[in-house]
């Protein structure tokens, strides 16, 4: 079940960062009311599920593309 949820987060963090580019994980994790250690621990998962992003110099997140 856990899992579950983690796809729900991992969608949410996605759909996030798409309509807020270049959003700190500070930034996702007030917007989605979520702390920032779940959106930190949630990026790698991310990457893993073929969604990738791209981080500037500053550490603010955008989308990169999904991998096929």
């Amino acid at each position: 079940m856990g899992r579950k949820t983690d796809n729900n987060r991992l969608e949410e963090i996605a759909r996030y960062i798409e309509n807020h580019p270049h959003s700190r994980p500070i930034e996702i994790a007030r917007g989605l009311d979520l702390y920032p250690s779940t959106v930190m621990r949630m990026l790698p998962a991310l990457e893993e599920a073929g969604i990738l992003l791209s981080e500037d110099e500053r550490g603010r997140l955008s989308l990169f593309g999904k991998r096929r």
